[in-house]
């Protein structure tokens, strides 16, 4: 009994070890992000070749940029890929350094909280791809997001277009 007891513990752990949300990836390097709010997808790029093309679900009221906290619009321009969140609520996270300094001084002037904490997550539900949920963030499936949060390193120049 006690030897079939250890067999059934080597198999839990030999399979549980396969379940990793970290992958490895040793592929061309992602030099920049690409997300077009429109067609709802998100390129990574290795210079002028596309490594991977993902379809993406958006903040819940997606036209036009982000300007405020809660209005859940996903940020349009030219950010930085800034930190990671292997934590995240959302399976796996990286951010986003959304609010830039010209979306502070909008803000400003506009007497607005711009808001913060815009990332690229997983899900906590099935991807459908048919409504926009996110409070102004980047969804993709959990399985997409293992290879995301792999490929893309902080630093890399991301551009959100309408």
């Amino acid at each position: 009994m006690k030897s079939l007891l250890s067999v059934f513990l080597s198999l839990a752990l030999l399979l549980g070890a396969g379940c990793s949300k970290f992958v490895e990836y040793t592929g061309p390097q992602v030099t920049r992000v690409e997300v077009s709010k429109s067609t709802r997808s998100m390129t990574l790029w290795h210079h002028d070749e596309i490594l991977e093309i993902y379809e993406v679900e958006l903040g819940f009221d997606p036209l036009g940029h982000k300007s405020e906290e809660g209005d859940g619009r996903t940020p349009e321009g030219d950010y930085i890929v800034d930190r990671r969140n292997p934590n995240s609520e959302f399976y796996l996270s990286i951010g986003i350094d959304y609010p830039n300094a010209a979306d502070i001084a909008a803000a400003e002037e506009a007497g607005i909280d711009p808001g913060g904490d815009i990332f690229i997550h997983g899900t906590p539900r099935p991807f459908a791809r048919v409504d926009d949920w996110t409070a102004g963030c980047i969804a993709v499936t959990n399985r997409q997001m293992r290879q995301i949060y792999a490929m893309v390193q902080d630093g890399t120049p991301i551009t959100i277009l309408p």
